[in-house]
């Protein structure tokens, strides 16, 4: 599958910290009903995911809320262990992101959005892209070239909506 304007997401079991620790949920049922941000980056912890595109939808959380949108989800292929630790190191947490775990890269590789940079330790990682989500139809995707990090960030999708 590829990801396109009017499509949508394929089904997935996605992972996130819950209260009493890890949590799985169904990407669809997320979604259904729902005005939400999707995006995903290579990994927590990596350069531009906590220098850029990470602080990019920090910034702009509440411009989006204010375009009624309900939820702001950050995806990655890593476990929400690692997620929760970065969500609270970078402030994504305390902004109110959602940040949930492609813990096997199954939907990454699903939507063709995998890459592998086995020189920087990054093996079946996402690429970098955003999408406007309406009761689970893609109304909106900016997908960056591997390695690039400028169509993809909040500023850039927000202009967008």
């Amino acid at each position: 599958m590829t990801i396109s304007v009017g499509g949508k997401l394929p089904e997935a079991t996605l992972v996130e910290m819950g209260a009493n620790g890890p949590e799985t949920f169904s990407l669809s049922s997320r979604l259904a009903g729902r005005k939400v941000i999707l995006f995903a980056l290579p990994g927590a912890f990596t350069g531009p995911c906590t220098t850029a595109h990470i602080p990019s939808f920090i910034r702009t959380a509440d411009a989006f809320r204010a375009k009624g949108v309900e939820e702001i989800i950050c995806l990655s292929v890593n476990d929400p262990f690692v997620l929760k630790a970065w969500g609270e190191s970078t402030g994504a947490t305390k902004a109110g992101i959602s940040l949930v775990g492609d813990a096997d890269g199954s939907f990454t590789k699903g939507l063709g959005m995998d890459f592998t940079a086995a020189h920087l330790g990054l093996v079946g990682r996402s690429n970098r892209y955003a999408l406007v989500i309406e009761d689970g139809v893609i109304t909106k995707a900016n997908i960056d070239e591997p390695g690039v990090c400028n169509i993809s960030t909040g500023e850039a999708l927000l202009a967008e909506i």
